[in-house]
């Protein structure tokens, strides 16, 4: 599985990147996550909002920090 936390680096950026590594430790999951601060890399996903996650190259969430819950639900999908 690879994940993509997409922003410039910001808080919430470092807030959704470690809860993202959280959730995949509790769930025992093989996972890499990569942060994308170019901008114009992240525009390719139109993603506008930051931060922004994409998985397996699909954007799941855009402009918020979202929740462990959140998170869980797409990593089991």
């Amino acid at each position: 599985m690879e994940i993509k936390v997409l922003g410039p680096g910001c808080k919430k950026c470092i807030a959704t990147k470690e809860a993202i590594r959280e959730v995949i430790s509790e769930l025992g999951l093989e996972a890499t996550v990569e942060e994308v601060t170019d901008m114009s890399e992240i525009m390719k996903y139109n993603v506008l909002t930051t931060p922004g996650v994409v998985i397996d190259g699909k954007v799941v969430s855009k402009g918020k920090v979202p929740s462990k819950k959140e998170i869980e639900s797409w990593l089991k999908a």
